[in-house]
């Protein structure tokens, strides 16, 4: 079999286990990411999360001996419930974003591209392949815009003509030299919606993201949320689409090609008071099928009580009265002590006096004070 007639075979093949698209390109190093990388490190911009070895994110070679292709695969998600629940006063609710609905996407991508990786040793019992999603070391991104998937868009994520940004990626590196896919022209033009339309400023120039900025990271992290951020997490508990969402390439797309991608809307949309009180198992039990549940309940829990302050919910004056007095960890006592401040009332200044002569917890302090100083500013 010729090379050319395998790689019509797997895109065939790819077809019927329900990847939506399919790009190769080749294993050579990509040195225009090289050096993005290291001017993003330079600015501190990066989130932490990221392979730190930039050679290993830039040189396949690294990964598998012998190197020769990348194949990139895409699968479309959906921007739209299918079954809508309302927000309402006393039932507020928080929302995960896109990304994080329906059953993890590392699993689903993995499944895939596990039997891509079965129908070519098929043909190829030789062959070496060794495929990622998202946590290994290559870039998705730049693996599939390469691979003529989708051009870069200035919102940092893969644009494709059929289905927008709403594709989740992986890729597998072989040894077969593949003939590579042409790259799609970049179609962003002169547009800046995504940029003008990011809460935080985060994406500082076309294609560049000052991570730490991004709320779609800030919602991950553990610690308390910087003052700054706090009025622009809105009711996200985890993630953000608002860089999509303002795409004008994004319009109209919305596809349910994967049962397992569709959202229950009552997990993906929760009301935010009940989340305040769940144990690690009855989260792992309702959140934990989701990608968005990877960093545990603390980083959930805190963005729910910053989404009640920003609703101003007085019916979760009591459910923060609780954290605040009973709560183990200064970080959820000290941001809901912060909330009740956002929220106001006699209630709470009193428990915040009282918090105040107990708290030993210097950080958790300062929360406290924000809060008293925040109803001080209301009488």
């Amino acid at each position: 079999m010729s090379i050319q007639s395998l790689k019509e075979e797997i895109i065939q093949y790819s077809k019927t286990i329900g990847i939506d698209k399919i790009g190769f390109t080749t294993a050579s190093t990509f040195d225009e990411l090289r050096n993005r990388l290291i001017r993003q490190q330079e600015l501190g911009y990066q989130s932490g999360f990221e392979e730190s070895d930039i050679e290993k994110r830039v040189n396949p070679s690294l990964l598998l001996d012998s190197a020769q292709s990348i194949i990139s695969i895409a699968l479309a998600y959906p921007s739209k419930m299918k079954i809508r629940v309302q927000s309402k006063k006393g039932e507020r609710r928080g929302i995960f974003c896109r990304a994080s609905w329906g059953q993890d996407y590392h699993h689903i991508l993995r499944d895939r591209l596990k039997k891509l990786e079965e129908f070519i040793l098929s043909k190829v019992p030789e062959a070496k392949l060794k495929s990622m999603v998202d946590t290994g070391e290559l870039s998705d991104r730049a693996v599939a815009e390469r691979a003529g998937i989708g051009w870069s868009g200035k919102n940092c994520s893969i644009i494709t003509p059929e289905f927008g940004s709403f594709v989740y990626l992986g890729e597998m590196i072989t040894n077969i030299p593949f003939e590579p896919d042409s790259p799609i022209e970049d179609q962003c033009d002169d547009c800046t919606l995504c940029m003008d339309a990011c809460p935080t400023g985060a994406l500082v120039q076309g294609g560049q993201l000052n991570a730490n900025r991004c709320i779609a990271f800030l919602t991950q992290t553990k610690g308390f949320l910087p003052d700054e951020f706090r009025k622009e997490l809105g009711n996200r508990i985890y993630g953000c689409d608002t860089c999509q969402t303002a795409c004008p390439k994004n319009k109209g797309k919305n596809y349910y090609f994967h049962p397992e991608m569709e959202p229950d809307s009552e997990i993906v949309k929760p009301l935010l008071k009940p989340v305040l009180h769940m144990s690690n198992r009855e989260f792992k039990e309702k959140f934990g099928p989701l990608s968005g549940s990877w960093r545990g309940k603390k980083p959930i829990q805190r963005n729910a009580i910053i989404a009640l302050a920003h609703f101003k919910d007085e019916s979760a004056v009591d459910d923060l009265v609780e954290l605040v007095n009973k709560d183990s960890r200064p970080v959820i006592r000290g941001t809901a002590a912060w909330a009740l401040g956002k929220i106001g009332g006699e209630r709470s200044k009193e428990v915040l006096q009282n918090a105040m002569e107990k708290e030993t917890d210097e950080d958790a302090k300062v929360e406290i004070e924000k809060g008293l100083f925040l109803l001080q500013k209301m009488e």
